[in-house]
This record gives structure tokens, C-alpha cells and sequence, in this order.
């Protein structure tokens, strides 16, 4: 009878896990889900990370086959950060943009209402620039596995907004990312995404043991500008919002990219 308790309680678990993946899924990619589904969005932060590290891997996918097909580097490098935002549907970007409006406003009570705005400023259009520039620079400049880092550079990005997520209020009754709060997060939610991320380094320092300072300056690097791209938005708005979320993950990328490179130089 408690055999049957235990395989019962496991059954619920894992049913319940990959409700919350699945639907982690549908809210941080464009994936078709089927419409017979059943979804569970609460809790789904916690997921961030296996998301970031499975769009990562569809794109270092794609990277390798534009490679096959003889693809210059460039080209390659322009297609693939394309993709990693048709992937998303250009959700993290458009909270970067937003972002990036609403900083720009002197009148701090006044930044919430301009992020707000469906109208995108000429400060949401240069960030969204500078964003792709650097991605698309540090991208071409990488000379280490292409896959396993961006794997691992989407992978920090989502853990630093789950990191923003648990660690700081979020400033609107409403709006798309309120539903996070919805469900308590602690610091130990922050782990198993950040072992899976240390383990891609360890894989790229097992398969190229001349890049060891790139695979731990990846994981070294990756939960530092994570999670001071939380707090810096933090310290300017005083909490976060979905479109501080959105940001947190674009700007980790973009700069972790920019470090690799750095550190392979």
C-alpha cells in the first residue's frame, strides 16, 4: 500500500513538473502547445533557466548548420540572434526597450507610466540597437564552442531574472509579469539552474581544456552580471516589473557575450 502511496505522490510530482514546463513553454517561446494541454503558471520562473539553455541549444543548432552550409561568420552570427528573438517573439527585448524609455524619464514617479507605453521611444530604439550590436559583435568574435556558450549565456540570462524574480518587489498591481509574484520563491530555487549552468562550463573545460578560463569565467561571469543587472535595475526603480525582467535577461546576454570573447582574447 505505501508503494503504491509513493509511486501515486511521484506520478503527481512529475505530472505537476511538466505542466509547469510545459507552460514555461508557451509564456517564454512562441512553441505551439497544444490546446488540450493543461497549463500551470505558477512557479513557472523556476524553469527560466532550462528554457534559456534549450532556446540556446536551438540556436547553436542553427549556428552549426549555417556553418555546414558554409555560411560566413558574420552572416551566421546576424541569423542566429534573429532567431533567439523570433524564438521568443521578442518578449525580453520589448521589456528591454520599455525599460530603456522609462529610465530614460527624469520624473521618477513618471518612469512606470512611460514604460507602460505601446509606443516605443527613441531610447527603447537605441537600446534595442546597442543590444543587437553587441550580441551580433561578441557572437562573430567567438571562436569556442559556439553552441555550449550560448547555451550557457541564455541560461544566465533567465536565471538573473528569476534572481530578480525572488529577490526584489515587483512595482505594479498588474501587468505581464505580476503573476510571478503569485508564487514565493526562495534563494534555494536559484540552485538547480545555477549547477546546470557551473555543468555547462564543466563541459566546455572537458572539451576544450585550452579554453578552462572561458568555462569558468562563464559561470563566474554569468551569475555576476546577472545578478548586478537585477540589482542595478532595482536600485533605479526601486523593484522590478515585467519589462525590468525582459531587460535583466537581454542586457546579462549582451554583456556576458562581450566577457567571453574578452576572456578567450
Amino acid at each position: 500500500m505505501s508503494d503504491n502511496k509513493l509511486i501515486r505522490s511521484l506520478s503527481e510530482f512529475f505530472q505537476r513538473q511538466g505542466t509547469a514546463l510545459a507552460a514555461a513553454i508557451a509564456f517564454y517561446t512562441c512553441f505551439p502547445i497544444p490546446l488540450s494541454w493543461t497549463l500551470e503558471f505558477r512557479g513557472i520562473a523556476r524553469f527560466a533557466p532550462v528554457i534559456g539553455v534549450l532556446i540556446g541549444g536551438i540556436l547553436g543548432l542553427i549556428d552549426g548548420g549555417l556553418f555546414l552550409l558554409g555560411c560566413p561568420v558574420l552572416t551566421r552570427s546576424v541569423l542566429v540572434i534573429l532567431a533567439g528573438i523570433g524564438i521568443t517573439g521578442g518578449l525580453h527585448l520589448d521589456g528591454a526597450m520599455d525599460t530603456a524609455d522609462g529610465l530614460a524619464v527624469a520624473d521618477p514617479n513618471r518612469r512606470l507610466e512611460v514604460m507602460a507605453d505601446s509606443v516605443t521611444g527613441a531610447f527603447g530604439v537605441m537600446a534595442a540597437i546597442a543590444i543587437i550590436l553587441l550580441k551580433v559583435s561578441a557572437l562573430q568574435d567567438l571562436s569556442a564552442d559556439r553552441g555550449l556558450i550560448l547555451m550557457a549565456v541564455a541560461g544566465w540570462g533567465r536565471w538573473g531574472q528569476l534572481v530578480a524574480i525572488a529577490r526584489y518587489p515587483y512595482l505594479k498591481a498588474t501587468g505581464k509579469g505580476a503573476f510571478h509574484k503569485d508564487t514565493p520563491y526562495s534563494s534555494w530555487d536559484l540552485v538547480p539552474g545555477a549547477l546546470l549552468l557551473i555543468a555547462l562550463s564543466g563541459i566546455i573545460v572537458i572539451l576544450h581544456p585550452h579554453y578552462w578560463l572561458v568555462g569558468v569565467g562563464l559561470a563566474l561571469g554569468g551569475s555576476a552580471i546577472a545578478i548586478l543587472s537585477g540589482a542595478w535595475f532595482n536600485a533605479r526603480l526601486g523593484g522590478h516589473t515585467g519589462d525590468t525582467y525582459g531587460a535583466v535577461v537581454e542586457w546579462t546576454e549582451a554583456f556576458l557575450l562581450v566577457w567571453v570573447v574578452a576572456l578567450q582574447g
